[in-house]
């Protein structure tokens, strides 16, 4: 089945297979948050990214062989509901953006800082801290040595816009400024996108609505 990324709270998980890497994608909880559980392909250690709600479907979709770890993208309480019952079955470490880390009631194994890398066996994920949504929201840049790269979000950047930055002007000059110098000047229109919420897109989908993002100032 072709990927897509439409994903249903209750309805199967969809699986973007990489050369490298299996990303899976399932919508959970009752704010239709998206969790995205990363299998390395070579040592079949697996990470995910978000644990935000219905810890029974991630646990199912984590499966037998476990997790190494679980990346908290920010601080928001949607996207950790499950993330101490996730930890306490697996024993996996924790990472999260170091000005976000207090706000999350689970102990943070690794604060990350922007630059950092973040392994999942054999791949590398790149932190990029986006300001703005959160003081220390992050989203993790996988550059795919065999095609383009893939950029998990959180909250900060949707199909049609950045994150909610409710309406507080420098919150959002922030944001889009992080969004834009970390996301869209360095990475190709082919980069595939993946959020906190929702479907998801491409750079190139958006790259044309930038001047219209600024201009509405959200």
């Amino acid at each position: 089945m072709t990927y897509s990324g439409a994903v249903k709270v209750g309805g199967p998980a969809h699986v973007h297979e990489l050369q490298d890497l299996m990303i899976s994608k399932v919508a959970v909880g009752p704010m239709d948050n998206n969790a995205y559980l990363l299998r390395c392909r070579a040592t079949d250690e697996q990470l995910l990214i978000d644990a935000a709600n219905d810890a029974g479907t991630l646990l199912t979709l984590i499966g037998a062989d476990g997790i190494a770890s679980v990346v908290t993208t920010h601080q928001h309480g949607d996207h950790w509901q499950a993330l101490a019952e996730v930890v306490a079955a697996t024993g996996a470490r924790t990472y999260a953006g170091r000005d976000d880390a207090e706000g999350i009631p689970v102990a943070t194994d690794v604060l990350v800082d922007d630059g950092d890398t973040i392994r999942v066996g054999r791949v590398e994920l790149t932190a990029r801290h986006l300001v703005g949504h959160t003081p220390g929201s992050i989203a993790l840049v996988y550059d795919d040595p065999h095609g383009h790269p893939h950029v998990f979000t959180g909250d900060c950047l949707f199909p049609g816009g950045v994150g909610n930055t409710r309406k507080d002007p420098k919150a959002f000059a922030s944001l889009i400024h992080d969004v834009e110098t970390k996301i869209f000047d360095v990475l190709p229109d082919e980069t595939w996108v993946y959020p906190g919420h929702g479907n998801d897109t491409t750079l190139g989908a958006e790259r044309p609505h930038l001047p219209e993002w600024h201009a509405r100032g959200w």
